[in-house]
This record gives C-alpha cells, sequence and structure tokens, in this order.
C-alpha cells in the first residue's frame, strides 16, 4: 500500500483548491512568479484537458489519510465488514476490514478475498521542530507507520459482479451475485479469524479450497447485479437480476438457509441495476433499472411496486442509496447525472436537486452514514465527488478562478484511480471513503468531510 502520484481536488466550503501542473518548456517562462517558481494552477476534471507535457502532482495537504493497494486481479465489488475496533475512531493508526470480489481474465481464476487494513496513518508530517531530527530516527519512524495488509482468499469459479456484507448473530455473511447466475451465501468466519491471527491463516491456506455457500439461489435464471441486506431484520436480503425480476429472501431459524418467494416483483420492463432497503421500515425497499425508472416497494402487497419515478434519468439508472436519517434517495445513471429525491414528494417524478458534474456515467453513489447531508459518487471518468446539500452559495466565499462555476454542494473531486468501479463510506471511521477501480483499492479521508 502506497500513497498516489497524481490527483485532483476541490477543498473545504466547497471551494477548489490549487493543483500544480507542470508544463511545457514555452510555458514555463511566461508562468513562472517573480521568486522563479511555477505558478501552481487550479485544474477541474473535464473542464480543462491537460496540455502536453503538463502532469498533475498530488498535494497531501488535502488528505488526512491516503493509500491505496493492488489484489491482483481487479475487485470490481466491495464492502465494509464492521470490526470489533469501536465506533467513531479517527485516532492514527487505523484499521478496517473489507470483503471483495475479483473479476479475472478465467473464471477459474477469481477470489472471494476478505481484507484486514491496518498500521493506516495520516498524511500530515509532524511539525518543524518536533520529534528527533536524526536521520536514522526519520527512517526507522517511517518504516514503523508503513501501512500492512492481510488477505485471505478463497478461490470462487466465476466472476463476481457484486459483494455485500451483514452481521446475523456471530455470523459475518457475505452474499455475492457472480456471471454463474446465481446469488450465494458465505460465511466468512474462517477467513476473518484468518486476517487476525498468523496460527488461523496458516490453517486457512493449508485447508483451502474453493468456496463453498452456505447457500445458493439459482432461480433468477440469469446473472444480475443488485443485492441489498435489509438493515432492520438480520439476515433478510433481496436480489435483482438483468432480467427485470426482484426475489425476497427471508432467513430461517436454523440460521444457514432461506425461504425465497418464487413470486418476483416485476414491475420493471428491464435489468435491475440496484436495490436498497430502507433504513426505518422493514417491509419498503427501492429500486433503479435500466428501464429509467426509480420504483418503491412493499414486501406486503407484491408484485407491483407503491411509487414510481419513470422517467428518473434520461438513460440507464445505474445505482441508488437511501439516506440513513432522512426521506431521501439518490440516484445515479448513464446519463452523468446525480439527482436527490424527496421521497414525500416522489410522486411528482421530479428530484429536488439535479448535480452535472460527472462527464460519463454514475458508477456508484452512496450517503454519509454520519453526515445526512454528506454524499459521494463515482463516475466512468475516472472521478470520485463529494457532495454537501447543506452548503448554499452564500456559504462560499471568494473562489479561485476557473471554479467559480462548480456547484457550491461539491466539495472535493478525487483522482487517481482507473475505470472506479465502486465506493462506501467506512461507518466506523468518520470521513474515510474507500474506492475500487481496475487500477485497485484507494483508503482515504480528505480535508473537506
Amino acid at each position: 500500500m502506497s500513497a498516489p502520484e497524481e490527483d485532483t481536488f476541490p477543498s473545504e466550503d466547497g471551494d477548489v483548491e490549487a493543483m500544480e501542473a507542470s508544463g511545457s518548456d514555452e510555458d514555463e517562462m511566461d508562468e513562472e512568479r517573480e521568486d522563479g517558481t511555477e505558478e501552481a494552477k487550479v485544474y477541474v476534471p473535464g473542464l480543462q484537458p491537460l496540455q502536453p507535457g503538463e502532469e498533475l502532482e498530488m498535494d497531501r495537504s488535502a488528505y488526512h489519510m491516503y493509500h491505496e493497494c493492488q489484489t491482483g486481479a481487479p475487485c470490481l465489488s466491495f464492502d465494509v465488514l464492521r470490526d470489533e475496533e469501536g465506533d467513531g475512531r479517527e485516532e492514527f493508526p487505523l484499521s478496517m476490514l473489507l470483503c471483495a470480489g475479483t473479476q479475472a481474465d478465467t473464471a477459474l481464476s477469481n477470489r472471494l478475498i476478505v481484507m484486514r487494513m491496518y498500521n493506516l496513518y495520516g498524511t500530515q508530517k509532524a511539525k518543524e521542530g518536533e520529534g528527533s531530527s536524526d536521520e536514522e530516527s526519520d527512517d526507522e519512524e517511517d518504516e514503523d507507520k508503513k501501512p500492512q495488509m492481510e488477505l485471505a482468499m478463497m478461490p470462487h469459479y466465476g466472476g463476481i459482479n457484486r459483494v455485500r456484507v451483514t452481521k446475523r448473530g456471530e455470523q459475518s455473511l457475505a452474499a455475492v451475485w457472480s456471471e454463474k447466475g446465481q446469488v450465494e451465501i458465505f460465511d466468512l468466519r474462517p477467513q476473518c479469524e484468518a486476517v487476525h491471527s498468523s496460527a488461523a491463516m496458516a490453517a486457512f491456506i493449508k485447508q483451502q479450497k474453493e468456496a463453498t455457500p452456505l447457500f445458493s439461489f439459482s432461480g433468477h435464471m440469469t446473472e444480475g447485479f443488485a443485492i441489498d441486506w435489509s438493515p432492520k431484520v438480520p439476515g433478510r436480503l433481496i436480489s435483482g437480476d438483468c432480467k427485470k425480476n426482484i426475489h425476497v429472501w427471508e432467513p430461517r431459524e436454523d440460521g444457514a438457509s432461506w425461504q425465497i418467494d418464487q413470486r418476483p416483483f416485476s414491475s420493471h420492463t428491464k435489468s435491475v441495476e440496484d436495490l436498497q432497503w430502507s433504513p426505518t421500515e422493514a417491509t419498503v425497499f427501492a429500486s433503479c433499472s435500466v428501464d429509467q425508472s426509480i420504483r418503491v416497494w412493499d414486501t406486503r402487497a407484491p408484485p407491483n411496486s407503491m411509487l414510481s419515478a419513470n422517467e428518473a434519468h434520461s438513460s440507464d439508472v445505474n445505482v441508488i442509496s437511501w439516506n440513513r436519517t432522512e426521506p431521501f434517495l439518490v440516484s445515479g445513471g448513464d446519463d452523468g447525472h446525480l439527482k436527490v429525491w424527496d421521497l414525500r414528494q416522489f410522486q411528482s417524478g421530479r428530484p429536488v436537486a439535479t448535480f452535472k458534474q460527472h462527464s460519463a456515467p454514475i458508477t456508484s453513489v452512496e450517503w454519509n452514514p454520519v453526515d445526512s447531508s454528506v454524499y459521494a459518487a463515482s463516475g466512468a471518468d475516472d472521478v470520485v465527488s463529494q457532495w454537501d446539500l447543506s452548503v448554499e452559495s452564500c456559504d462560499v466565499g471568494a473562489r479561485a478562478e476557473g471554479v467559480k462555476d462548480l456547484p457550491p454542494q461539491l466539495l472535493f473531486l478525487h483522482q487517481g484511480q482507473s475505470e472506479v468501479k465502486e465506493i462506501h463510506w467506512h461507518p466506523q471511521i468518520p470521513g474515510a471513503l474507500v474506492s475500487t477501480a481496475l487500477s485497485g483499492f484507494n483508503v482515504f479521508r480528505t480535508i473537506s468531510v
């Protein structure tokens, strides 16, 4: 795990930080300051392409924490496992548990992975004059602060489309949608033990074989991507496929099997792309689809949806996220738009806010679990954006030239990854965001959140 070489960002209060762009020889004379140093310029992704010879340099002061890592084959989906380290923790070094699934070149090369990242330190160096000035001591300190990672990997036949995890009693469960056209449930206990203990890891590696699911369901008849665990009923699950069908799973008391209603929820006319349970009502969930609609359902009234916005986006609706404390949904589509919906006015079909900052389809979106006005999104334009709906135009002071026209709610634009696929806030580490892409994982906290 290491820091990236390049990044761009806006900063606190919706303003955009300047990023140094090194120009060609012809430009350097014009851009030098009086002291002979090159002038830093603001760079906004999508608005101003880099000129020949220019490159971006990361300003580490824009991050409280930044690390990156790779796992071999790319993981296009992951989820955060809650751990026993406590909530609201911000003191370095930090640690976290993730569960991810690979999309390897061949079906036999895929893995279901539990990873433990630990010894994660912040980006800020000690202030001048603090600590030892001895170079050898500094080198030793840097060595002590190197991030570490443990991986427990189980072979999985077939690429993994999406992973979602939950706790049910003492069990840590992963629901996996794979290209096999099956939804499988895995007990992650052996992997979680392995990443915390060298003895358990040795035993895990010795016994390693293809991942055996606790339970699997082949009733979808085709593959899919949409899946979500209920936050209100432990073990309750929904899954949606590329043929428009949604199934609800009810856990049985044995803890190892589920009752699945063979009658699908079927108001969508095309592929179901994402699903989200209501954080407050145990029987209500939302869905989005290639048919451009967002729908809200109640499991007590199958098979049709209760509410719908039939033309929510002008093209495929890829992702949705349900605010944990407010009656809001945020959605992202192939049109690059991010839309915020007030569920109290949902039937009107009109969002309460629309943002078009990304220049390519939205690939992931999620509300901050501890700040109901903040959400993050990622796009196929290789950008992760952070937003705060509580910011208004009058709250923003003087802004740098080139960024005056940006939405005041835009807090931060993060780059450095190629083809970002999914993002998640860490529920126990305020402000920490994890993103996965074809180029690997980023783990960071910006100065804006």
